[in-house]
């Protein structure tokens, strides 16, 4: 049968990826996981035969250094296998949870998370996280008891992050009631660091334009071409869960985001959400930046966060707006303070912008 290393040679002897060391290395653990998979599922005379699961993999290392894609080579094997799986992103997957979990309880369940775990493990066998990262405390006081059920219930987990697994949640609030989890998680899983001096993600947009003055339709056809091709397509939304409130991007996938300046600074939205949002992405594509004045004030400031968040988190840019940065906001109340602003949406155009950034 085919593994995920004849999927990856196959792929650098076409000329569609290059050969990477460190990639390499980390498909070693995924054929690995492969090989556990295929074992026969051991039963007795008293009891059904029930899968087991594998040693998982917990992936981790800088920005675009391919852990997606080698990630997707992963899943694209276990389908051709007939393997059940599902690839999704790990705070779109603890959404699912917790409004699985809102259901039981209103049903009267007294433990709310048994059935939503065990919803999961009667259809499927592995389930691949993209990005783990845990900035949330519901999701913290559930996470380490949901990972339990679901390797109990015979569920391999993958997943791939920018940090370290000492580094999960780090400050956050009674983090002390977490660590419990870092402990199950080294057990249950292989932690395997990607480490390689290649940014992909950066080194292909190299040289492109990021910021765009044009007409609409004609920067929104440039911006999806260049968010297809870092996504890889197939983006679905992603909901951020930040202090019990659901903030939204629209779509998202490997790290990359998409949406519209209305969708991020039209809405009631503080520095705490845009806080969330620059740790969930590592690209943002934002389109239809509006001229600003007195008139859209409360969206010039919620913009001036953003880009703060951004900037701080060194995340890529990628946008369309009405002007150059420096004539966005030349009239009214915070122009000067917007001068800021413009310095930074310049800087964050330049070729080298967030390089030797290599984990938030």
């Amino acid at each position: 049968m085919e593994t995920v290393n004849d999927i990856y040679s196959a792929r650098v002897a076409e000329g569609l990826l290059t050969a990477d060391p460190a990639q390499q290395a980390a498909i070693v653990e995924f054929d690995r996981i492969l090989e556990e998979l295929a074992q026969p599922v051991k039963s007795g005379w008293f009891r059904r035969a029930k899968p087991q699961a594998a040693k998982g993999l917990y992936l981790w290392g800088g920005v675009g250094r391919g852990k997606s894609m080698v990630m997707d080579l992963f899943v694209e094997v276990l389908e051709a296998r007939d393997i059940a799986v599902r690839r999704v992103h790990f705070h779109a997957f603890m959404q699912e949870i917790h409004a699985g979990m809102h259901k039981a309880r209103q049903d009267g369940v007294e433990d709310a998370l048994a059935p939503v775990a065990a919803e999961v493990t009667a259809s499927l066998r592995v389930l691949a996280f993209d990005e783990m990262q845990i900035t949330d405390i519901t999701d913290a006081m559930i996470v380490g008891r949901l990972f339990e059920m679901l390797i109990e219930g015979g569920v391999t987990v993958v997943t791939t992050s920018n940090r370290i697994p000492d580094d999960l949640y780090k400050d956050g609030l009674n983090r002390q009631l977490f660590l419990p989890f870092i402990d199950i998680l080294k057990a249950q899983m292989v932690v395997h660091e990607m480490v390689s001096p290649t940014d992909y993600r950066q080194n292909r947009l190299s040289g492109q334009q990021v910021y765009f003055v044009e007409a609409k339709g004609e920067a929104r056809d440039k911006m999806r071409a260049i968010f297809n091709d870092l996504s890889g397509g197939g983006a679905q939304p992603l909901p951020i869960t930040v202090k019990g409130r659901t903030v939204e991007i629209p779509a998202f996938r490997n790290g990359v985001g998409r949406a519209t300046f209305f969708d991020l600074c039209g809405a009631m939205l503080g520095p705490g959400d845009y806080l969330a949002i620059a740790e969930a992405v590592k690209v943002l594509v934002l389109e239809d930046i509006p001229r600003l004045s007195r008139h859209n004030f409360n969206e010039a400031k919620r913009f001036v966060t953003l880009i703060d968040a951004l900037y701080e988190a060194k995340v890529r840019l990628i946008c369309s707006a009405a002007a150059e940065p420096e004539m966005l906001y030349v009239e009214g109340t915070g122009s000067f303070e917007f001068e800021r602003t413009a310095s930074r949406l310049r800087e964050m155009q330049d070729a080298d912008w967030g390089r030797d950034e290599d984990a938030k």
